[in-house]
């Protein structure tokens, strides 16, 4: 009867034992869990900011396009009207010309013509070309911002490995 009662007694104490050392455990658990579902919070909420920072600025930049697209557009058609009005006054003035002066005049006029071609065609080259780097502006601020993105996301995700390792 001795054994028996000191057997009840032993496994009484194992028992109480081992649910203290498991409710320990369980408490521990839960504050590590705790943590990570908070890091984890916390880099859902850094890496959303991030994106809406990297979708405003491709929205500046494609404004910034856009703006100066409307820029060049109407640069060019401003040079386009200039050099359909100087055809217009070299053909008005070789019609006006003395048939004797019209082979001097008419050559006068070619030579005003190509002047406002050559012209024209700068200043649309020149719009061409500041499209071409608000452009490229655009495309390397969206790189930059998708490269800052990216990096919140790494920066994210080691934090909460660093919480999951406090175990």
């Amino acid at each position: 009867m001795n054994k028996l009662i000191a057997t009840l007694i032993a496994g009484l104490f194992v028992t109480a034992a081992h649910a203290q050392t498991t409710t320990t455990t369980t408490a521990t658990t839960t504050a590590a869990d705790s943590r990570v579902v908070k890091a984890e919070t916390k880099a859902e909420k850094d890496i959303i900011d991030a994106e809406k920072k990297e979708i405003k600025t491709a929205v500046k930049a494609n404004e910034k396009v856009n703006k100066q697209m409307a820029k060049s557009s109407e640069i060019k058609s401003k040079a386009h009207a200039n050099l359909v009005e100087s055809h217009t006054d070299a053909a008005a003035k070789v019609a006006k010309a003395d048939p004797e002066d019209r082979a001097k005049t008419m050559a006068k006029a070619e030579e005003k013509v190509a002047d406002a071609n050559l012209k024209a065609e700068k200043k649309m080259i020149k719009a061409d070309e500041k499209v071409m780097k608000a452009q490229v502006n655009a495309a390397a601020d969206k790189a930059t911002a998708a490269a800052k993105t990216e990096q919140v996301r790494a920066e994210a995700q080691a934090d909460v490995h660093k919480a999951a390792a406090k175990n």
